[in-house]
This record gives C-alpha cells, structure tokens and sequence, in this order.
C-alpha cells in the first residue's frame, strides 16, 4: 500500500471543506430564498386583507347610505300608512329596477317592516305580505329596543348584506326599511381582479337558513355566495385547513388563501371570507399603484375617510342617528323635509350650548364661523 503524501492529503481535506461550504452555502440560499418568499407572502396577504377589510367596509357604509335616503321617500312613508301593500311593492320594484339597469348592482333587494316586524312589501315578490319575519332574525332585536339604523353581514333564511333604518313620522316609527344585497356583487368584483372569493357561514347557524339547504358544505361551513368558483372549491377541500386556519395563509399550486372573519351588525363572528388569490394576481398587485384601493378603484385616503366617518360617525353628535338626520336635511325635497324637520328640532333642544357649539366650530369644516351662539 502506497502512504498517502501530505500534499495529496491536504487536497482532500480542502476537497471535504470546499464541499462542505458550498453545501452550506446551497443551504443557505435555499432557506433565505425560502424565508423571502414566506415574508413576501405575508406581507402582500397582509395588504390584500386590509385592503378586502375597506373594501367590505365601503359597500356597508354604500348600504347605509342608499337605505338612509330611501327611508326619507314620501311615497313609501304614505303607502305604509295607508296599508297600502300594493303600492308599497310597485314602488320598490321600480326602485330595483332602475338600480339593476343603470348601476353594476344586480342583486339589490329592498323590503319594508312594520313596527312589529311582519313584511308590508318586498320589491321582488309579493305574496308575503303580513308574514312575520322576526322568527329567523335575531339581528332584528336590538331595533326593537333602540330604533337605530344598523347595517353588516345577516343570517336568515339567505346570508347577505342588509342595512336596515328605522322610517318616521314625527317621532312615531312607521316601520323598518331594509335594504339588501348579496355578497356575490362583491365577490364579482373581486374575480375580476382575479381573486376569487367564498363567503363561508358556519354551518351551527343553518337551523333558519332554509333557502341554503342546498348550498354547499367546506370543512364545517356552508358556502353562501351563488357565483362561487367550482374549480377553487375541489381545491380548498384538500387543502390543510388547520395550518390555514392557524396561520391565516396557505401557498399551494401557486395560490394564495387567506381568510378574514366574517362578523354580523353585532360584531359576533359567524362564518370567515375564504380568498384564493393565483400568482399572477399577486404579481399585479404588487405592481398596482399602493395609493389605491386594488377592490374599489377609490384611492386609500378617500376609503379612509369614508370608513372612518361610518365607524365613528357621531363627530360632536351623542349618536349616528343624531347626525345622520341633521345632514340629511338640506339634501331632501321641500315636501319631504317638514316631519324631518320636527324631529331634527327635537334632538337639538336636547342638546347643551357646549354641545351646540362644537357641532358648529367642528374641526372638519374648513368656512370660518363668526357670531356668538344663544
């Protein structure tokens, strides 16, 4: 046998160490490449999620808003009065239909309660006039006892969005307007982005759902959306729904999932918003300009403030409903102000010369104000 000379033995020695290196040096690379791709997931799935949060945001606060005005039309506060069911339905469809002809909004649906909460009219059916509905809406319970315009995602016989408001006649509650639309608007919206949305109530709350009998079931809850996408669907069902779950992502076959708690008007949790988002839309929005909203098309700052405004409505007010029927007076017609007006007098004399004050001074308007205040 041949003794192994010290320079042969010094080579593979350095042989070994240069292996070495370079394997921990491919190690490393893998891993940082690895880890760099995770941040960025997070990091854009963080965006993406704030960005659905404003989205979702907007179309409640949009809700609020077309309820608010519609609550005020003179003709439906008439109709109700005189029990004048007929009437009441020819009007809101009218309503609906002018709205799925000239806006993107196909699903609107408007109804009127009374006091009572059995249906006086529907825009979309009639036939059910008089049939209570209190017995599979819970949410409807608080408007009993405050009369305050609410709006967020409500379970009954369909899950969708719903913004109900009180309708008056002086200080009398003539009954309830609502107005309703499903959350398939929204997840068109989002699809023509490229993300895909399921709106997935818990299946504990299907004991009144009776029109979701059908729909299908994901990992305990029932998917409420009608336009959701079959393809993703047999996708999310193999899916490791407990790491999704604990950490709020899942990268597999190039797709993103998030999920955000879906909440009703009570801030209760009653189901999650499941987003498939594929690379390409990922990569889009990366590139798409950060000062505007990748759901909306409105720009983040105009989001904030229209958000803001709804979650802390009452600026110098005690309330929302306060501040909502100040406001909405000078845009009314002539003929419909004058009960508003009343009621609007009324809340006022409630009210202190401090809290006068800052209602007037208030830092948001921008006209300067002079004169002392009696």
């Amino acid at each position: 046998m041949k003794a192994c000379t010290p320079t042969k033995y010094i080579s593979k020695i350095a042989a070994y160490i240069t292996f070495g290196i370079l394997m921990i040096l491919f190690v490393s690379v893998f891993f940082f490449v690895k880890q760099s791709n995770e941040d960025r997931l997070i990091s854009l799935g963080d965006q993406v999620i704030n960005d659905f949060r404003s989205g979702l945001d907007y179309e409640m606060v949009d809700l609020l808003s077309l309820s608010l005005a519609l609550s005020e039309d003179g003709e439906l506060k008439n109709a109700l009065t005189a029990e004048d069911e007929s009437q009441g339905y020819r009007i809101l469809s009218k309503i609906t239909e002018r709205f799925k002809k000239y806006t993107h909004v196909k699903t609107l649906r408007i109804q009127i309660l009374t006091r009572d909460f059995f249906i006086f009219a529907r825009s979309w059916d009639e036939g059910y006039e008089g049939m209570p509905i209190w017995w599979f809406r819970d949410d409807l319970a608080s408007l009993d006892k405050n009369s305050r315009p609410k709006v967020g995602m409500e379970r009954g016989r369909l899950l969708t969005l719903k913004a109900t408001i009180p309708m008056y006649s002086g200080d009398e509650v003539l009954g309830y307007l609502e107005v309703i639309k499903f959350i398939d608007d929204f997840a068109l919206k989002l699809r023509k982005k490229g993300i895909e949305l399921f709106a997935l109530m818990d299946e504990a709350y299907m004991d009144k759902a009776e029109l979701m009998r059908n729909f299908p079931y994901l990992n305990g809850y029932v998917v409420s959306n009608q336009n959701y996408n079959e393809r993703y669907l047999e996708k999310i069902r193999m899916l490791d729904w407990e790491s999704l779950l604990a950490n709020n992502y899942r990268y597999e076959e190039g797709i993103l999932y998030l999920y955000e708690p879906m909440l009703n008007g009570e801030g209760k949790q009653i189901g999650i918003y499941l987003l498939g988002i594929p690379e390409d839309a990922l990569q889009q929005y990366e590139k798409s300009n950060k000062g505007m909203s990748f759901f909306t098309q409105f720009s983040d700052e105009d989001i904030k403030n229209v958000v803001d405004t709804w979650k802390s409505p009452h600026d110098s007010f005690r309330n929302r409903q306060d501040k909502e029927i100040i406001e909405v007076l000078p845009k009314l017609n002539k003929e419909d102000k004058q009960e508003l007006e009343i009621q609007a007098k009324r809340i006022l004399y409630d009210y202190s010369k401090d809290e006068l004050i800052d209602i007037i001074v208030e830092n948001k308007h921008n006209d300067k104000k002079i004169g002392t205040v009696k």
